[in-house]
């Protein structure tokens, strides 16, 4: 008896080329912070691209070359514990940023032939300020896309498949390592202060990038017009609607409540369909961080 593999649907493609189109972008910005603002400015973080760094200020060994050959070591770990599944975006991004650590700093070169230091003499803080910002959101980019860019990610989820220790605590665990070292090897207190920031930072902006993709908000609807609302709201708004039987403690009268998830961007949407319905009619609207199911995120579990 032959096995056929469902085929994949429209849907799912465009789903699937949206996010290595995303993913690529976001390890352009990642790279370009490492090419423009980090690596002149002496500058590292955690994962395997801070060791890499570290590597190239001792030694001149290119970046890219680091970072792929331990990524490399890593996923033949990865494909046989966590399975391949886990591995195809992390080995795109993995050689897509090893490409483009190398073509950002071929790019930029002064006439010396060595990095120039774009924003001055002395501007160590800044350059870690803005190159944190941009690799913060590079990775926040590519997060939502379910990729990875492979290092300290790969050695948390192995770890985490083993022992009753969460990924976040792991990858700090490894990044405060990973910092730390760079004063044994320079003992120079500056390129761990230095570090330390560049992580918050980056951490910071992750969250916020990740956390406003996912924003969402819920709203309650009390109208006597409720059929209508639900009609447009479903119809103009492309948002689903349920209703719920509620009865007003008060008035000890019946009524109907109208529940909607929407994108928060689609708020003045919705208020300006209800007031156009029924002026009168009374809404509540909250805030939700994470909404998954038809019409949002996809759940993802690992």
């Amino acid at each position: 008896m032959n096995m056929h593999l469902p085929q994949p649907t429209k849907a799912q493609i465009r789903r699937e080329c949206r996010d290595y189109i995303f993913i690529t972008f976001g390890l352009v910005l990642y790279a370009l912070a490492w090419a423009a603002f980090l690596l002149p400015y002496q500058i590292t973080t955690g994962g395997t691209t801070g060791i890499g760094a570290i590597i190239f200020y001792s030694t001149g060994f290119p970046i890219q070359y680091s970072y792929f050959l331990i990524n490399a070591f890593l996923m033949i770990f990865a494909i046989k514990i966590l399975g391949p599944r886990f591995s195809i975006k992390t080995g795109y991004a993995i050689l897509m940023l090893t490409f483009l650590l190398a073509y950002f700093q071929r790019l930029i070169v002064g006439d010396d032939g060595k990095a120039p230091l774009l924003l001055g003499e002395g501007q160590d803080f800044m350059a870690c300020l803005i190159g944190s910002i941009m690799c913060g959101t590079g990775l926040g980019i590519v997060f939502n896309c379910n990729g990875s860019t492979g290092g300290t990610d790969i050695i948390a989820a192995i770890v985490h498949k083993y022992r009753d220790i969460t990924l976040g605590r792991m990858i700090m665990a490894c990044d405060v390592v990973i910092i730390s070292s760079c004063y044994f090897i320079f003992q120079d207190w500056r390129r761990v202060i230095f570090g330390f920031v560049t992580l918050f930072v980056i951490g910071f902006v992750l969250d916020y990038v990740v956390n406003t993709a996912r924003r969402s908000v819920q709203f309650f609807i009390f109208s006597k017009e409720y059929e209508k609302i639900a009609d447009h709201i479903s119809r103009d708004a492309h948002r689903g609607v349920t209703v719920l039987n509620g009865t007003g403690w008060y008035s000890k009268q019946e009524v109907k409540v109208l529940v909607v998830l929407a994108y928060k961007r689609q708020s003045v949407e919705i208020f300006r369909l209800v007031k156009d319905i029924d002026p009168n009619a009374f809404i509540s609207q909250s805030s939700v961080i994470g909404v998954y199911g038809e019409g949002f995120d996809r759940l993802k579990v690992k």
